[in-house]
């Protein structure tokens, strides 16, 4: 599959694993899209264990956007993100999207739109939640982004800094960003329905460092549809403790002053962060939000333990 033995200039592609019955309304919702200009589909199977390659095949074979889908046997969100940049050499454009999402109309036109016209190199736009078993009383707004969740206002805004993120839920890219050899970090990579990555943050931050004409386009819009089993307290715990433990591993310095293999420091972050998610769930207050905190002060500190204890070549 490469974007040169055609004449598309945009490729719109996700990555998937064992989402099987999700695939053929998402390619229809795809083809769906208008756009002023043609597109290629390109789909990287991430060596999906249930009927994926078949329903594809059929997929591909159907009238419509051209699809074309390959099979990344190397498990992994980051694999799979890296073949789909790989796949898409060739063309000018990408737009990216999860295999546990819908576009809304017009989202391939306003993405393609911000990237050809605008001239910007990066943009995102709005992704909106939606719960496919209903919402808990106790997961409050300030939760959403943790499932994906991204809505920086109605008005277009330039991206300058961090405090207006995009993910690859909802992301395009000019494919000349990858030209040098930019890649996701493999450092971040979950495997299957695993917690944690990071990836998309690495990416975006390294984007930013670079000073990547980057915006954020509020008519770009997909939908995230969330799972039953995200819907969990111990879901949010779990997720900011294997996140703490990646930034202990990969983003901690070192300290000359360490207890137990970690740096002191850690440890009288982690008991006031403690102490307060105990006083929320004294007082009868939303306790999560801080308890949250309080599994990702204990993840750094096991995963600089690891980063002292293992060989270079370990640290994953």
């Amino acid at each position: 599959m490469s974007g040169s033995a055609n004449t598309c200039r945009t490729a719109v592609g996700f990555c998937t694993y064992n989402r099987s019955a999700r695939l053929p309304a998402l390619i229809s919702a795809l083809r769906a899209q208008a756009c002023d200009e043609p597109f290629d589909l390109l789909v990287v199977d991430n060596n999906s264990a249930d009927d994926t390659a078949e329903v594809l095949r059929r997929l591909a074979e159907a009238p419509g956007v051209r699809l074309h889908h390959v099979r990344e046997t190397e498990q992994g969100i980051v694999p799979a993100r890296n073949r789909l940049l790989r796949e898409a050499q060739g063309y000018e454009f990408l737009l990216m999207m999860d295999d546990d999402e819908m576009p809304a109309p017009g989202w391939v036109q306003a993405g393609l739109r911000a990237l050809r016209d605008e001239g910007l190199e990066c943009v995102g736009g709005r992704v909106c939640v939606r719960f496919e078993q209903g919402r808990p009383r106790w997961l409050g707004d300030d939760l959403l982004g943790f499932l994906c969740e991204v809505d920086h206002g109605t008005e277009a805004r330039p991206i300058t800094d961090d405090s207006t993120p995009i993910w690859t839920a909802n992301v395009g890219y000019r494919m000349a960003l990858f030209a040098t050899g930019l890649r996701f970090d493999m450092r971040y990579s979950r495997v299957g329905n695993g917690l944690g990555g990071g990836e998309d943050v690495v990416m975006f931050e390294s984007l930013l460092e670079r000073g990547h004409r980057m915006g954020y386009r509020p008519e770009m819009v997909v939908e995230h549809f969330v799972e039953a089993w995200r819907l969990r307290r111990m879901y949010f715990l779990r997720l900011h403790f294997t996140s703490g433990v990646r930034a202990g591993l990969h983003a901690t310095p070192s300290s000359s002053r360490q207890a137990f293999g970690a740096p002191l420091y850690l440890y009288p972050q982690a008991l006031r962060q403690g102490l307060r998610a105990l006083g929320h769930l004294a007082s009868g207050s939303s306790w999560l939000r801080q308890a949250m905190t309080f599994t990702y002060a204990c993840g750094r500190i096991v995963g600089a333990r690891r980063k002292t204890r293992a060989p270079a070549g370990a640290r994953a």
